[in-house]
């Protein structure tokens, strides 16, 4: 594996949306008008998008026959899909993560019909509602403080009827994984997050979606002193970051890292597979301190987490609000879901207020660098 080649998740998920659609001639893909910009376009070398106007020759492979529909209106997309799913057909939809909040009131009544749905004996269980959740809040340099906001993982992890699945792929190979892993479910919503800029992959190849969470052990030691986890492709990449720059001025702390790739109502995992707390400890140890960076809210994965283990050893990174149209690592600055936001908290805990002070410079230069030249001084 080499750490220096970069790939793209959401470039993978075109493939495979592409591939999907011509072994199943009834599979759409439903997309407000983003399909292309979202790096999802491999799926225009083999299907068309619905199109019942003249089609022009600079116009997108296009007829009144496609099974790609894009129409910029979320809630209208939504209902199509789900009809289409109603018919026990297989489909997706994608849209901005800022954006697809617009269905929250209609994905928490098609939960509440699955719930019914799973009380009864006679009824076939539908293909689940799978959402692609991108253009995300860290990654927004444009567009800025507007398109910024995971607020529907928190809303589908607060539902009690427990069935929503919010899942995480880290790089390419596990948004394969998550892929996988919507088509293969029924009678749940999946919201599967991921951006579309490239990034390394992280491991040799990918696991599938099991309990939710994973030792990398390329990125850990034996009886840790801290134990690091992140939930999100960006924020792992950060966390992965976070050790080496730990690694550098404690070099005989011992860390590990765990990756979360789903979370479910109250845990870790899918909801037909939730970590246990066994696993837990396994994978957590049963004491010692854990620095959580996540995708979304904080305070979402800290619910989570106090169903396994106490609030005093945790401390969980992650979008606090703060936005902006600026860059890449001055989005994570802004936040305090950096590397050293997280080495700060390891130095806090081994008292070391001299590399606080040294992080906190490297944090406030990186500020000036990218208010003058509109680039990170830290990639």
């Amino acid at each position: 594996m080499n750490s220096t080649d970069l790939y793209s998740p959401a470039e993978k998920l075109g493939e495979l949306l592409a591939r999907k659609m011509q072994e199943d001639p009834h599979f759409y893909l439903f997309s407000p008008d983003e399909t292309t910009s979202n790096k999802l376009d491999a799926v225009f070398g083999v299907e068309k998008r619905a199109w019942n106007l003249p089609v022009e020759k600079w116009d997108l492979p296009e007829g009144t026959g496609g099974h790609i529909i894009e129409m910029l209106s979320e809630n209208t997309l939504f209902s199509v899909m789900t009809g289409h799913i109603m018919n026990g057909e297989h489909a997706m939809m994608t849209s901005y993560e800022a954006f697809l909040p617009i269905i929250t009131s209609q994905l928490l009544q098609q939960i509440k019909f699955f719930k019914q749905c799973n009380s009864v004996s006679w009824r076939e269980k539908y293909p689940a509602i799978n959402l692609l959740s991108t253009s995300t809040c860290w990654r927004q340099d444009h567009n800025g403080f507007t398109h910024q906001s995971p607020a529907l993982i928190s809303t589908l992890l607060a539902v009690p009827s427990n069935l929503a699945n919010c899942l995480f792929p880290m790089d390419d190979l596990t948004a394969e994984a998550a892929f996988n892993y919507m088509l293969e479910t029924k009678n749940v919503v999946n919201l599967t997050t991921f951006n579309k800029v490239k990034s390394p992959r992280f491991c040799e190849k990918a696991h599938p979606i099991t309990n939710g969470a994973t030792i990398l052990k390329e990125y850990s030691d034996d009886d840790p002193d801290f134990v690091l986890a992140a939930a999100g492709d960006l924020v792992t990449k950060e966390t992965i970051e976070a050790i080496k720059v730990i690694k550098q001025d404690f070099p005989g702390l011992k860390l590990r890292f765990v990756n979360i790739d789903a979370l479910s109502y109250r845990a870790i995992g899918p909801v037909d597979n939730k970590l246990t707390k066994s696993q837990f400890k396994e994978l957590f140890t049963d004491n010692r301190p854990i620095i959580a960076n996540f995708h979304g809210y904080p305070e979402t994965l800290e619910t989570i987490f106090e169903n396994y283990t106490y609030r005093g050893r945790l401390r969980v990174h992650g979008f606090v609000e703060e936005g902006s149209t600026t860059t890449p690592f001055e989005m994570l600055r802004r936040n305090a879901a950096s590397r050293y936001d997280i080495a700060i908290d390891i130095a806090t805990v081994l008292r070391r207020p001299d590399l606080v002070q040294k992080y906190q410079e490297t944090l406030f230069q990186n500020q000036q660098y990218a208010t003058q030249f509109g680039e990170d001084l830290i990639k």
